[in-house]
């Protein structure tokens, strides 16, 4: 039961990463205006995200749009979308081989090879945990560098979003559900023969043993003698 309850909380913490992961690829707030400067100007929030950037106003009205070509973006900014969208679908290929070899399940009958799909799900949920907070922790590199270049003005000043800290939580999830499922790892003891194969075997040989022995203490019969006159 106890490896049950430890498959279901790796399950949750996984599934939850993993919505995280996919909010964080599509929320354009990985980099928001710094308002720092003697000149604080409110009027305008920049949001900018992998796949956008937003203008929201003061008075509440937004403005999205959509990066028109990939080619313009910063290398950083590439390497993200390639690195949370691998993360995203190593997930769910994670997510499911969890699910067809969880003991709550019957895709897979053996226990060992239930294990062995169990703890392949964990590596695969660690693998994608580790693309998403590559790039994460880039891009807050990044934006750090940035923050203290003395070159750029106050206004091209950016900070970190509310997707960094959702996707560093995310990738922390990821890492720990994938940990937990790797603990199922199969022991020597599951490799073993079981137990109703090993009564079974015992009573053949016993058996065997049984019919070779009554064989050999079967009576001779007694041959004729002759007698001579």
């Amino acid at each position: 039961m106890s490896s049950v309850g430890m498959q279901m909380l790796a399950s949750l913490l996984a599934v939850g990463g993993w919505v995280g992961v996919i909010a964080t690829c599509w929320m354009p707030k990985w980099r928001v205006t710094a308002f720092i400067g003697s000149n604080i100007v409110t009027t305008q929030t920049i949001w900018e995200g992998l796949w956008m950037d937003c203008v929201v106003q003061s008075t509440g009205q937004m403005q999205c749009k959509s990066y028109s070509s990939l080619l313009s973006l910063s290398t950083d900014l590439q390497a993200a979308r390639a690195l949370t969208s691998l993360s995203v679908a190593l997930g769910l290929v994670g997510l499911l081989l969890a699910f067809f070899g969880g003991k709550c399940t019957s895709f897979v009958q053996e226990e060992v090879s239930k294990a062995r799909v169990i703890v392949t799900a964990g590596g695969i949920l660690i693998a994608a945990g580790f693309l998403c907070l590559i790039p994460i922790s880039w891009t807050a590199s990044n934006i750090v560098k940035n923050f203290y270049d003395p070159q750029l003005v106050d206004a091209q000043r950016r900070e970190f979003g509310p997707s960094l800290y959702l996707g560093w939580g995310s990738s922390i999830m990821l890492i720990l559900g994938g940990g937990l499922l790797c603990r199922n790892c199969p022991t020597s003891e599951e490799n073993a023969p079981s137990v109703k194969y090993l009564i079974v075997r015992s009573s053949r040989v016993t058996s065997n043993k049984g019919s070779q022995k009554s064989e050999t203490t079967l009576p001779s019969s007694p041959t004729p003698t002759k007698t001579y006159l």
